[in-house]
């Protein structure tokens, strides 16, 4: 859509990017739960995600019960959020 709207491209930036995705006016996901055990995330929210904290858990979609997610849940407060920075 950047391009059929003809912006070019020395006005792409990472706002502009942020404001042509399908989830702009959205706030960012603080938690992605992958689900089926996998250790990848299939292109799912690549660009909002890059700060997320990932729950991978063995169950799979239909058998992710209301326990399951309050696991992702408990370990995710046990994080030390960082948004992209490294320990000194």
């Amino acid at each position: 859509r950047i391009i059929t709207d003809g912006i070019p491209a020395e006005e792409v930036d990472e706002s502009l990017v942020s404001r042509y995705l399908y989830t702009a006016g959205l706030p960012d996901p603080d938690l992605i739960v992958r689900t089926s055990g996998e250790m990848r995330v299939s292109n799912f929210l690549i660009w909002q995600g890059a700060y997320a904290e990932y729950y991978v858990t063995p169950a799979l979609w239909p058998d992710f019960t209301k326990e399951e997610f309050y696991k992702a849940l408990e370990a995710y407060a046990q994080r030390e959020r960082r948004f992209g920075l490294v320990p000194k």
